[in-house]
């Protein structure tokens, strides 16, 4: 389904379609791992027993993982907010999403650029993301269940989130560094920023597919076990 509704608003033009792509590939595999878990009812055993621990969420999602992804977060967040500030409207007067420069007296000014015209909703698939994915980390550590499941699906839960920050920070960082790099009126200060905009999508590039394996992962492991216990 993501990789449907990429495809359908990719080809929009100005370059809309790219950055409208990345936030809906994330929001639906999120989409997918919730209904997953939704639909796939925890083992339930003939005895029950309840333990005194109260159990928390950080107990069950991965904590190198989640730091991680915490700080490509915090480089969207940050990113976004300067790309905004600095953004200019276009030759249409749509506010955001160009970025103009002047030296010389000359201007010159390239889209698309990740301002508020495309941060606005990169940011709300961002926060629709985070809730529901933080909703369903408290659904699973708090319902019953064997620890392995609960793992497992948080595992799933927390990598379906790192795919809409990878992904978003890939086309950001992207965008914005090819940007800067068309332009002759950047100075240093593009220079600069480019040394920290290319590593930055080098990281989501490698973050993102390793997330959506992620997500995979834990119905492979089912499979395994399952095929294993057949052979015996």
């Amino acid at each position: 389904m993501g990789a449907l509704a990429a495809c359908l608003l990719a080809p929009l033009r100005g370059g809309d379609g790219v950055l409208y792509a990345i936030p809906a590939f994330g929001l639906c595999a999120v989409d997918g791992v919730l209904l997953g878990d939704a639909l796939n009812a925890p083992a339930r055993s003939s005895v029950r027993a309840a333990s005194l621990t109260p159990r928390r969420v950080r107990d069950y999602v991965p904590p190198r993982m989640t730091v991680l992804l915490l700080v490509l977060a915090v480089a969207l967040l940050a990113l976004l907010a300067i790309a905004g500030a600095v953004a200019t409207p276009d030759d249409l007067g749509r506010a955001g999403r160009q970025l103009a420069l002047t030296c010389g007296g000359v201007t010159e000014g390239r889209d698309p650029w990740p301002g508020f015209y495309y941060g606005v909703p990169i940011l709300a698939a961002l926060a629709v993301a985070t809730i529901a994915c933080g909703w369903s980390l408290r659904r699973i550590a708090t319902r019953i269940g064997d620890e392995r499941s609960r793992r497992d699906r948080s595992l799933a839960i927390v990598a379906a989130w790192g795919i809409v920050v990878s992904t978003s920070l890939l086309g950001t960082a992207s965008t914005a560094a090819g940007a800067l790099s068309d332009m002759t009126c950047d100075g240093t200060a593009g220079t600069v920023a480019n040394a920290i905009l290319l590593p930055l999508a080098v990281v989501s590039l490698v973050t993102a597919p390793w997330m959506l394996f992620t997500v995979c992962s834990p119905r492979a492991a089912w499979w395994h076990r399952t095929n294993r216990g057949a052979r015996r």
